[in-house]
């Protein structure tokens, strides 16, 4: 059934079946990395105990129409749906799979393989049930794009098959947390389109544990390793509840840079006579004895650096000791570098610091202090006010939203908290140890979180003068552009100096204004539509003034926007992801294509001419044909390109191109799906789903040679552009240009330079 898969059998393509987390795991595992033992109950289990029980459908009832900005109705629905995880029967089935695993745990699934019945039961005979820890791991988590990670729950020290079903339950319960069904509303991610999967994982008796940054995240300093380490369960550190020691090191020598002491007066660690998670008192002459011999940093130094080398990009790890080894416990991809941050610069008030911590998010800003003791207190955090408390803790992400700065008693550099608010540009200083006591509600205060400074009064933050650019920008003749789905992330992804956007989709501005295409025409409001769409395409265009920005014009399937008004009476279709959407739709409802027509001739007649429309899911030069009508009924003199995403497109290319287009961009995201006949949105197939197939490969080669022929511009905007095996590819074959996620256009370009100066120095 795939409800169950051991970490011998997952690698980091998976995230459909494990999560996030769970792929990373059963690929570190299976690259021989010092992972605990383990095993997931996939997301497919999650998706057929749900629609079982009907939990779905009292899901969607619970969700609809909720203000998320309503703090006390958000916990409200998200304790309601709780429950209703809680409160049910897990099916017999269910059980026993999951009871199986874990009886089995301490022996290698590969082991199992082979034995009979009676040879098991010799070998299982007088071990103990082994204690675990169980972890959430969200399908659209610790993704370079989606910086979902931390959001859902973890149970340490859990034992016993009744236990751990129990723990199995509160990981899927918490996908509904207050800040998870916030983080998705604000981010216009869909609540249906994540699963989760549950990592049943050995426990660690640590004695020491934490974190660990292949790349300095404060300060984007590549060529430094960051280590936060405390006695006792990792999860202190992590979570940001107390202030870790804080370890520099050099990451080409593994020398000690520099070196944070904090003390430590508590921590997190088993009770052996209840074998429950506990909090536990640290003498007072141990406050700071010292967390890291030089030993276990050498080892942190050397697993840091292969886990780097073995992925390929910067990571976050989470590590522990125990008596005897140690263990890595968790990787992901690190989404928060602000390499090319404008950081506000901010001219202190005179006098000495108030409070001093350590600066987690840089910037500036003052603001009236809003002191938060209880969750239950989050409502009280207005817009524009510091939110002051003890810990950084993940479920105030919607508070901290509204905070226009954050300043925490505990919590290190690189707790989930820390991490957020560098996501969001909030300034935030952690590890203060005093701020709730020192600090007192409605005082106005001015906070540093580039030198961790916290200052009497107010001052004007004042833009600082453009900040020079950290990295290199490598020339090349193959452009490397960005894909972008909203105008508030422009700037950002500006920042990465590309050479223009290659995809700027629609989707994203349509959700903004909460009502579907098809409902602004059914209540005859053409023009509502069109300012919405040339509103989110000039904050854009503004952004990447001068350079091209290619916009494809909409394409929702019927199962996508069904929240927004107007969505509901979309049609119910079989098979939507090859059903009425993209061009075939937008020529069937040619207003609706006319209006995001009209929207880009407005930008374009404001004055930013170098925005180009392109057209999705093309199947035949007929369809482009068709479009290019309305394109002159507009007056529209622009780019114009369609989107390579189909079979059909990519084998009547030269008839396409000689309809008369200026460029071809491919989906290989779709292109891959309808070659392979693989759903790219089915856990179950996703061993099978391969931008670098050979077909998919030969039809991109095919597409490339015939458009050079016929003097047409060729660029990528599929996820496959932002991998480097594929930018080879590309670059070997001739492409015009190639765009990449706003993370990955540095890496990317790197990989271009590399190929195009292999390739002159053969000549």
């Amino acid at each position: 059934m795939g409800w169950l898969k051991w970490f011998r059998e997952i690698h980091k393509g998976d995230v459909g079946i494990a999560g996030g987390k769970g792929a990373n795991l059963g690929e570190l595992y299976n690259a021989n990395f010092p992972i605990p033992p383990g095993f997931i109950v996939s997301a497919d289990a999650y998706k057929e105990f749900i629609s079982l029980l009907g939990i779905d459908k009292e899901i969607n009832k619970k969700l609809e129409g909720l203000d998320v900005e309503d703090s006390d109705e958000l916990d409200k629905v998200s304790e309601d749906i709780k429950e209703l995880f809680m409160k049910a029967d897990v099916p017999s089935n269910f059980v026993t799979i999951i009871s199986n695993a874990y009886k089995n745990l301490q022996l290698d699934s590969g082991q199992l393989e082979g034995i009979n019945h009676k040879a098991l039961e010799l070998v299982k005979a007088g071990r103990d049930l082994p204690f675990v820890a169980v972890r959430s791991s969200a399908t659209a988590e610790d993704l370079p794009e989606a910086s979902f990670a931390g959001q859902q729950s973890t149970f340490l020290n859990i034992k016993g098959s009744d236990n751990l079903i129990e723990a199995v339950k509160g990981c899927w319960a918490s996908l509904f947390t207050p800040r998870a069904i916030y983080y998705r509303e604000k981010n216009n991610f869909p609540h249906n389109k994540v699963a989760i999967a549950v990592i049943v994982q050995q426990m660690v008796d640590s004695i020491v544990s934490g974190v660990m940054f292949s790349v300095n995240p404060a300060t984007s300093d590549e060529s430094q390793i960051v280590i936060e380490g405390a006695f006792g369960l990792g999860e202190s550190v992590v979570g940001g509840e107390l202030s870790p020691n804080e370890y520099i090191l050099d990451k080409q020598t593994g020398k000690l840079v520099d070196k944070k002491q904090s003390k430590q007066e508590w921590m997190y660690t088993r009770d052996y006579t209840t074998g429950k998670t506990v909090k536990k008192k640290i003498p007072q002459e141990k406050w700071y004895n010292e967390k890291l011999s030089a030993d276990m940093l050498k080892l942190l130094w050397s697993l840091a650096v292969r886990v780097e080398k073995h992925y390929g990009c910067a990571q976050d790890m989470e590590w522990a000791f125990d008596r005897n080894r140690l263990y890595l416990v968790q990787s992901r991809p690190v989404t928060t570098l602000k390499k090319h941050e404008d950081v506000k610069e901010i001219e202190m008030p005179t006098g000495e610091p108030i409070l001093t911590g350590l600066g987690a998010s840089p910037g500036g800003a003052s603001g009236p202090v809003k002191i938060i003791l209880s969750p239950h207190e989050l409502s009280n955090v207005k817009k524009g006010d510091v939110m002051v408390t003890k810990m950084t803790n993940p479920d105030m992400v919607p508070a901290m939203q509204r905070a226009v700065a954050i300043v925490t008693d505990e919590g290190g550099v690189t707790s989930h908290a820390a991490i957020v608010s560098r996501e969001m540009g909030t300034p935030c200083i952690v590890g203060t140890e005093k701020a709730t006591s020192v600090l007192h509600d409605g005082q106005i205060i001015t906070v540093n979180g580039s030198k961790g400074e916290v200052y009497e009064g107010s001052v004007e933050v004042e833009p600082a003068q453009e900040l020079e650019e950290p990295v290199e920008i490598i020339p090349t003749n193959i452009k490397v552009k960005v894909v972008i789905d909203l105008p508030d992330y422009a700037e950002r992804a500006a920042r990465q100096k590309p050479d223009g956007v290659g995809l700027l989709r629609l989707e994203g501005i349509i959700a903004s204004g909460q009502k579907h295409p098809a409902q602004f025409m059914r209540e005859g409001d053409y023009d509502g539509y069109v300012d919405l769409i040339a509103d989110g395409i000039r904050k854009i265009a503004k952004v990447f003034e001068g350079k091209p920005v290619w916009v494809r014009t909409s394409d929702i399937r019927s199962d996508e926007f069904r929240n927004i008004k107007g969505g509901e009476q979309e049609p119910e279709e079989a098979n939507p992801m090859m059903g009425w959407h993209g061009i075939r739709r937008s020529l069937d409802e040619p207003q609706i294509l006319k209006a995001e027509f009209e929207a880009i001739k407005r930008v374009n007649d404001e004055g930013y001419d170098k925005v180009g429309v392109m057209l999705p899911q093309i199947i035949s030069a007929d369809e482009v044909k068709e479009a290019k009508k309305v394109y002159d009924e507009v007056g529209l003199n622009c780019e114009f390109g369609v989107m390579i995403e189909t079979p059909g497109a990519a084998l009547t290319i030269e008839k396409i191109c000689d309809v008369g287009i200026d460029f071809i961009s491919f989906g290989t995201n779709d292109l891959t799906q309808f070659t392979l006949g693989v759903d790219r949105n089915n856990s179950k197939v996703q061993k099978l789903y391969s931008e670098m197939h050979p077909a998919i490969l030969r039809e991109i080669a095919h597409v490339i040679k015939t458009c050079r022929a016929k003097g047409v511009k060729t660029s990528i905007c599929g996820q496959a552009g932002s991998k480097p095996e594929m930018a080879k590819f590309l670059v070997k074959e001739g492409i015009t240009s190639i765009s990449a996620s706003p993370d990955a256009v540095q890496t990317v370009r790197k990989v271009v330079a590399k190929e195009e100066n292999e390739a002159q120095s053969e000549f």
